[in-house]
């Protein structure tokens, strides 16, 4: 209780802040940034440096009720299939700009549901994407899984392309829980697929949890703990619901009195990493837990942690390529979102233009905004000497925010041998903290709960 209640002196469960899964945050991208300066950025690509790629399916068969991300429903394979079409020839747009020698490192496939494409599909998809990027040494390919349209012959399809790592989506595992959110997901079914994907060789499981989710309290959140690590997965990952109906219609099915409290959303979320914190995973950043010989965990302990859309990450490839409708491109020289909806990207694709619609070009003091929270969300820490090896003066402008910081979460944080600390009664108020660096925060965005 006597850290909850330093917690609400910081304004923990008043708060509303970013995810910063990238600075500048989406909200302030502007139309003036698009598909020229998409062209641009990619004909620039160096060869010697590998890139990201991200692939968006945004179809499901199911539509989750809690869920915010840009997904439709389909009942038939049809709609799906013409998407597919369109990806490829997005591939051949930009096979066209991009100079000889550019190597994928990274191939993500999220959604919506991916596993809602049949193997054909799959391989068509994958053999498009590896065409106009070939993979680069130590290639990781990664899908987020649904168990319930996952089958061995579609895993069997991806674990020839190459994935070698697997996203299972749990949310839950309490019926009372899953009927509240609109996914039905018992323990058993997703206890065969991470079998089927075990036996196909795939050696990385993460399991996506969520908290502050209708109905949820200590025995069931403890239940659906004990059920994750009978499971046995390399990594976890544990959200909080961002309740926004006034952004995901469909949200309006969820009860809000049925929520938990911000307080209680906390207590559930601090349960959950103590759990996985005495079985043995080791706590990454503000949400992600990993087993101590995972690529993530020997990342953190060696200070070299990213972040990027999909959360914490080992990746290393400075360009993020977004391939399909409201996915989001990270150049060098600023960020590109596609046309959000499936209809406009499509027309887009169709005219022969890349899709991007709106971004932000990145000003030098962008980039040295984004390095000082990405320090924060990923270490806890700011690395003066980096920052002055990589921005030279520029990097003391700050020097007015960090004494802020200080003085305002007075107890939480400190200067420490290489720059501003935030302690660990204090790690659940890095959002807020990394909000203080943030050039673009008068923005009238609604964000998610700090809690």
């Amino acid at each position: 209780m006597e850290n909850i209640d330093l917690l609400t002196r910081h304004g923990l469960f008043d708060a509303q802040v970013p995810r910063y899964t990238s600075y500048p945050t989406a909200p302030i991208f502007s139309q003036d940034v698009g598909a020229a300066f998409q062209s641009v950025a990619i004909a620039a690509l160096d060869p010697a440096e590998p890139v990201s790629v991200y692939i968006h399916i945004p179809f499901c068969e199911r539509l989750c009720w809690f869920c915010a991300c840009r997904t439709q429903g389909t009942r038939t394979l049809s709609p799906v299939e013409q998407y597919i079409e369109t990806v490829k020839q997005e591939l051949k747009q930009m096979a066209a700009l991009l100079p000889d020698g550019v190597r994928m490192g990274r191939l993500h496939w999220g959604g919506g549901t991916p596993t809602i494409l049949p193997p054909a599909l799959i391989h068509d998809l994958a053999q498009a994407a590896k065409a106009t990027f070939p993979p680069a040494e130590d290639f990781e390919f990664s899908v987020e899984i649904d168990p319930i349209l996952v089958d061995d012959a579609k895993i069997a399809a991806l674990a020839s392309e190459g994935m070698n790592r697997a996203s299972i989506g749990i949310q839950d595992f309490s019926p009372d829980v899953q009927a509240a959110i609109g996914r039905e997901q018992p323990f058993e079914a997703t206890q065969t697929c991470v079998q089927s994907l075990r036996a196909a060789g795939i050696t990385s499981l993460n399991a996506d949890l969520v908290y502050g989710l209708p109905h949820q309290n200590a025995a069931k959140i403890t239940d659906t703990v004990q059920k994750v690590l009978a499971l046995n997965p390399d990594r976890i990952a544990l959200f909080g619901y961002a309740h926004v109906p006034h952004m995901a219609k469909r949200q309006k099915l969820i009860k809000e009195e049925t929520l938990p409290s911000d307080i209680d959303r906390f207590v559930l979320s601090t349960l959950a990493a103590d759990l996985f914190c005495k079985a043995g995973y080791q706590a990454i950043g503000t949400d992600h837990f990993a087993k101590p010989d995972d690529e993530l965990a020997q990342a953190a302990a060696r200070g070299d942690l990213r972040r990027n859309f999909q959360g914490y990450t080992t990746d290393t490839c400075s360009t993020l390529i977004g391939v399909g409708a409201s996915s989001i491109s990270r150049f060098a020289q600023g960020y590109v979102q596609n046309a959000a909806a499936t209809g406009a990207y499509t027309q887009r694709i169709h005219d022969g233009d890349l899709s991007g619609f709106r971004g932000h070009e990145l000003t030098v003091e962008d980039k040295l905004r984004a390095r000082v929270i990405e320090m924060l969300m990923c270490n806890f820490e700011i690395d003066d000497a980096e920052l002055a090896e990589t921005y030279g003066t520029l990097a003391a402008s700050l020097d007015v925010t960090h004494a802020q910081v200080l003085v305002k979460f007075d107890g939480v944080t400190k200067r420490g041998p290489n720059g501003l600390m935030v302690l660990p009664e204090g790690r659940a108020l890095v959002r807020i903290i990394a909000q203080l660096y943030d050039g673009y925060s008068d923005t009238k965005a609604f964000f998610s709960k700090a809690s």
